[in-house]
């Protein structure tokens, strides 16, 4: 009796724990921008990636770089009831350990079951879908409706009067070149109650953070971590922005921005530039603010109404010359976050949707000789160019940015304004990298040759260009594959008088080939020779085509950071240990090898190297007495995976990492993750297949 009493309490606990609302979050990979996205309508994860080990950014950029620009982010939205109360629902607040369920601020929740869903427009995607609208999308429902975490007794906080709206966003990013740095937040939010809302805003908050990582650890000595921001807003653009004003300057040389882009609703298009009487509002408060009014946090819901509805911008401290310039004081070193709120929306009526979109804008600040806490506006140049190729992707087919579709406009004959369209490089080539001695040998094939631009629906290919990063890129300093890349060849269509029109003719295979488990067919080849083995490089190929006069478009180009390889030359696989002995390089080692680099895991990010190895073989390393310090599985498919060096400085994707097969890199921490002695060490290594042994030995200098 006791046991089926058991089973049916634990039958109850997993019933309860699988209708409860489900968590649900995603990072964007194919732009340059690595931020995290959940199913409640958040936006980064509070640094909870470092924090549980898992390493998962919050909004990184560039991708790999270290450079964090975000806490927390989220929607919010207020309006008026007939009874003339004012309710505001917000997605995230300021909170010390960001999203936790139920905290207050936190109020809108998914239906159990209910997760993230991805799509993507690349056809070579797991997750392809011909309604996708970017490269990466992501689509989240949710509502602020419940008063409890759904299928819990958990009350949110201060939440017992919800708007009773829903909301289903997406988020769309891209891997061209020329849109890699931004994420666009679209969002429908649709009168899901029993009575009519007026004076609708509606706004992003954000928590923005620029701090590098590798430089200073996450959150590392308390709020003196997040207290060296500076934050500004540019009214014509719509577009509040922050930069690290005081904290890891010369390794964090960029802004984060947050722009409003458009809105609609049954009353047609709404955007201040068109509508006077449509505005925009820009806050912003000190985190704990107790000295100072006019950065007070919104506390109740008639406060954050008002930070929705009433700006900074609006008051004439924002321009006024003195001490108490409001913008003046936004450029100090402080802990803040802010709001850029829209409105108002007009007679919200049960069932009407209200449309609107926002983006999250990267940029390297542009170089003036001034130091990078000065905020100049020719250092916001890159942020302003991005910004407005944020506005273009909005844009679409409404070319002349009224709301109206005009005559020529219609791209896709659907009678309506089609938004977020990009104009569109060729396809990025399909790649195959390997790594063989002393060089490196490219192969791609010619897909791209075929690509349709969307919006001249013409194909419109001109040629390829290949790339690589020079010696020591990951160790110097803060990486970014967009700047570390450099062109080391390209090759045309020849006669057209476009480009170089230097042809195909030095790169072209006789014959296509194929490799081992690859369908693909390689029509092109390049190698790179006299690198060195050991080192990292990253290399790249892509496609551009002939740009368009008639629309002033000049030629694009596919991202080589999202066809990049990292290479490591070296030992092909060993046959005979016998003839050609494995061995350690460098040896001997010497505390800190030139290719470590520098991060905050250095004990964790050493690195050397096992060459000449069998395709498949145990390398297990001695002290002298015979004590085993660690053992390694080696495969020719090796891919770096199995060391901290790699996720300091290598790719975030393993699988981009290419090696020779014959070699394999151990970080000199034993099994236990103890750090070694110097001294002599012995190492064997055993062939998998044909049971040969060898033994030899490294030294290590500390």
């Amino acid at each position: 009796m006791q046991k089926i009493k058991l089973l049916i309490l634990l039958f109850a606990t997993s019933l309860s724990h699988s209708w409860a609302q489900t968590f649900s979050e995603k990072r964007t990979s194919l732009s340059n921008v690595r931020l995290n996205v959940t199913n409640l309508g958040t936006f980064g994860n509070a640094f909870r990636g470092y924090r549980d080990g898992t390493g998962n950014q919050s909004c990184e950029y560039p991708a790999g770089s270290g450079i964090e620009n975000m806490f927390e982010s989220g929607i919010w939205v207020g309006a008026v009831l007939p009874s003339g109360e004012i309710r505001v629902s917000t997605s995230a607040v300021d909170a010390p350990s960001g999203y936790t369920t139920g905290r207050g601020g936190f109020e809108f929740t998914s239906e159990p079951g209910v997760v993230l869903q991805e799509k993507s427009s690349l056809f070579d995607s797991p997750f392809y879908s011909p309604d996708a609208i970017s490269h990466q999308d992501f689509i989240a429902t949710f509502s602020d409706k419940n008063i409890l975490v759904p299928g819990t007794n958990i009350p949110i906080t201060d939440h017992q009067f919800p708007l009773n709206v829903k909301v289903r966003l997406s988020t769309y990013n891209w891997n061209f070149t020329f849109s890699d740095f931004m994420v666009i937040v679209n969002v429908e939010l649709i009168n899901d109650g029993t009575q009519l809302l007026d004076s609708v805003h509606v706004g992003l908050w954000a928590n923005t953070v620029v701090r590098n990582i590798n430089i200073t650890p996450a959150g590392s000595g308390g709020a003196a971590f997040y207290s060296q921001g500076g934050n500004g807003f540019m009214d014509t653009l719509h577009l509040a922005y922050c930069y690290d004003r005081s904290g890891d300057l010369g390794f964090t040389e960029s802004y984060i921005g947050q722009k409003f882009l458009g809105a609609d609703d049954k009353f047609g298009f709404h955007h201040p530039k068109i509508e006077p009487l449509f505005k925009s509002h820009y806050n912003a408060w000190q985190f704990n603010s107790s000295s100072d009014p006019v950065f007070f946090a919104p506390g109740n819901d008639n406060q954050r109404y008002q930070k929705l509805t009433q700006g900074l911008n609006d008051q004439p401290q924002w321009t006024q010359p003195g001490t108490q310039n409001y913008q003046d004081r936004l450029n100090l070193s402080g802990n803040r976050s802010d709001l850029v709120a829209v409105g108002p929306f007009r007679n919200f009526a049960v069932g009407d949707t209200i449309r609107f979109a926002y983006a999250y804008v990267m940029a390297k600040k542009n170089e003036d000789g001034l130091p990078n806490s000065e905020n100049s506006i020719l250092q916001r140049k890159n942020l302003i160019d991005n910004a407005q190729w944020a506005q273009i992707a909005y844009n679409g087919e409404d070319k002349n940015f009224n709301g109206i579709l005009d005559e020529g406009e219609d791209i896709d004959g659907d009678g309506k304004i089609t938004r977020f369209i990009l104009p569109s490089p060729p396809d990025r080539p399909k790649t195959k990298v390997i790594a063989d001695g002393n060089k490196i040998e490219i192969y791609w094939s010619n897909n791209s040759e075929f690509s349709i631009d969307p919006i001249t629906q013409t194909q419109d290919f001109e040629g390829y260009k290949l790339y690589m990063s020079k010696l020591g890129f990951d160790v110097a300093g803060t990486q970014d594959l967009n700047r570390d890349l450099k062109t080391i060849a390209q090759y045309d269509i020849a006669g057209n008088q476009i480009s170089f029109d230097v042809g195909f003719n030095l790169v072209k295979l006789n014959e296509p080939i194929n490799f081992d488990g690859d369908t693909v067919n390689y029509h092109y080849k390049y190698t790179i020779e006299g690198v060195l083995p050991g080192w990292q490089y990253a290399v790249a190929v892509t496609a551009f085509d002939s740009g368009n006069e008639e629309t002033n478009l000049e030629s694009l180009e596919s991202s080589p950071r999202t066809n990049s390889f990292r290479v490591f030359t070296g030992a092909k696989p060993n046959d005979d240990m016998d003839k050609n002995n494995p061995f350690v390089y460098p040896n001997p080692y010497y505390a800190g090898a030139a290719w470590e680099g520098k991060s905050n895991f250095q004990e964790e990010s050493r690195k050397i190297y096992f060459a000449n190895l069998p395709k498949r073989c145990t390398i297990r390393v001695f002290t002298p007495a015979g004590d085993l310090i660690d053992e390694i599985k080696h495969d020719e498919n090796y891919n770096g995976s199995d060391i901290r060096w790699f996720k300091s400085f290598g790719s975030e994707n393993p699988d981009e990492n290419v090696f020779s097969g014959g070699e394999h890199a151990w970080d000199l921490l034993s099994t236990q993750s103890q750090i070694i002695a110097r001294g002599i060490y012995i190492f064997t290594v055993e062939d998998q297949d044909s049971g040969q042994l060898f033994k030899g030995k490294f030294v290590v200098i500390k």
